[in-house]
């Protein structure tokens, strides 16, 4: 006889996903499973359509981050075309993608996991949100909104729209960066570094203190990561080869090429989630677990590359090892790439190239199937196309950054558990809502992006059962 604890759903994500905690008849905990229940089919639908529209399709698979697959079906559009866009464009895109990361890391950070750090993990969940954190500290709450206010600004300055835009095509962009729109960049960024070394030097001193087992007991386990760098080894977000490094530090894999990406990613389904779960081929499926997104991102380069993040990834390597094998140290990863993205993004808005007005390579269909590859705030994302000579797609891969985490937000979920669960878990024991949090927390590390995602603001109702194997519920609880 076993028993199952459902936790459903799962809070302040973007998306909508449940847990299940599975228990034996003794009521020790024997199996965790972290299960996406929403089904999309974006791949499905795409087929027919003109490559050139994927762009504008697929950036509305996510409402969070949109930037991320308009860029990769645009890079995968440059590949059909056979053409190398202006240099300019290269520098425009990088832009975009900068604003991004920063906007997506200030939400996660800031909205979505800072009310556990700052109120606690068992402060009263109808507040424990960004809204409590308003009324706790409503300048630490401001600087958040401003910074990711900062990233969508210029997503909008750029693109025209805060989401969904098609400013970037197959050949580059659409448009130059306009002076006002520079002007208005370097008039923001000293408050935008300002707000980021709040962060910094908060989140610091909570790692020194209160957050200190969880540091050590949120997914903290080996496993390989892999990323986008330079061919010399610095940070990288979108372009680049594909790099593996395993938790001692070794490199795995390097120089590798997204247009070879079936023959060392596979992608395993179980029965009980729609989101895949890719998987290093060489050491086969569940060994080759590996994570992507920024904690990958810093523990695969060698540098970044601009001289304030590199102090601060020292710094976190001191804190967490040459290779942070904590799921809890993404956390920290995002607040440092967000350093990296402000310095380059201050870098190209001074760089007269961004005001280049040759910003697109034009021609027709020259290739029938392409891969494109970028790094998304959650991870690296893949975006392969098969065209007919019409440029008709007939086939469409999409590898996203959540999927990749999936073996390792599985078994985060699982460490996590085993810590705060009672073992045994008594027959009719109420489960502590604290309890409850830290589970959902371990997701919270990885900053899931669950298909076209939004969240509620404030509290989500959840209904948790303890049932015995024959559905006899032994314990109960909503909130």
């Amino acid at each position: 006889m076993t028993r199952t604890v459902v936790i459903d759903p799962v809070t302040r994500i973007e998306g909508h996903a449940k847990i299940t905690l599975h228990l034996d008849a003794a009521g020790h905990l024997i199996d965790t499973r972290f299960h996406v229940v929403e089904y999309r089919g974006f791949e499905k639908f795409c087929e027919c359509r003109p490559f050139t529209e994927m762009a504008g399709i697929t950036a509305r698979i996510c409402g969070i981050c949109p930037v991320s697959h308009l860029l990769c079906a645009a890079k995968t559009g440059d590949k059909l075309l056979a053409v190398q866009i202006p240099p300019a464009a290269d520098k425009l895109r990088r832009l975009l993608n900068l604003a991004q990361l920063t906007q997506s890391h200030a939400l996660s950070f800031f909205h979505l996991s800072s009310p556990d750090f700052l109120l606690g993990w068992e402060s009263d969940p109808a507040k424990r949100n960004v809204f409590g954190l308003m009324a706790a500290d409503p300048d630490l709450a401001r600087a958040g909104i401003r910074l990711r206010q900062f990233g969508q600004q210029i997503l909008e300055l750029l693109g025209g729209r805060k989401i969904h835009s098609a400013w970037a095509v197959p050949g580059g962009v659409r448009t130059r960066l306009s002076v006002e729109a520079r002007d208005w960049i370097l008039d923001r960024l000293p408050e935008a570094k300002a707000t980021i070394t709040l962060a910094l030097g908060l989140y610091k001193t909570l790692l020194d203190g209160p957050l200190q087992k969880e540091q050590r007991v949120f997914g903290d386990f080996p496993s390989l990561f892999m990323g986008l760098v330079t061919p010399d080894g610095r940070w990288e977000h979108i372009d680049g080869m594909l790099r593996f490094r395993a938790p001692d530090g070794t490199i795995v894999a390097d120089g590798l090429s997204e247009d070879d990406y079936a023959s060392f990613l596979g992608e395993a389904v179980e029965p009980w989630s729609y989101l895949k779960f890719p998987y290093y081929k060489p050491l086969g499926y569940p060994d080759g677990i590996y994570r992507v997104g920024p904690l990958a991102r810093l523990n695969v380069c060698d540098s970044i590359g601009t001289p304030w993040a590199d102090r601060e990834l020292e710094e976190l390597r001191d804190r967490s090892g040459r290779v942070a094998t904590s799921s809890f140290a993404y956390h920290h990863a995002r607040l440092v790439e967000i350093v990296a993205c402000l310095e380059a993004i201050e870098q190209l808005v001074n760089d007269p190239e961004c005001r280049n007005s040759r910003v697109r390579s034009r021609a027709s269909l020259n290739r029938n199937e392409a891969v494109g590859v970028s790094e998304a705030p959650r991870g690296t994302l893949f975006h392969h196309y098969q065209v007919n000579d019409d440029g008709l797609l007939t086939r469409v891969n999409l590898i996203i950054a959540t999927g990749q985490n999936n073996l390792a937000m599985n078994k985060t979920v699982h460490q996590i558990a085993k810590e705060y669960i009672p073992d045994p878990v008594p027959a009719g024991t109420e489960i502590p809502e604290a309890m409850l949090n830290r589970v959902e927390a371990g997701i919270r590390c990885f900053d899931p992006c669950l298909s076209c995602s939004t969240h509620a603001a404030g509290q989500m109702p959840l209904h948790l059962q303890l049932l015995s194997a024959d559905g006899q519920i032994l314990a109960e609880r909503r909130r």
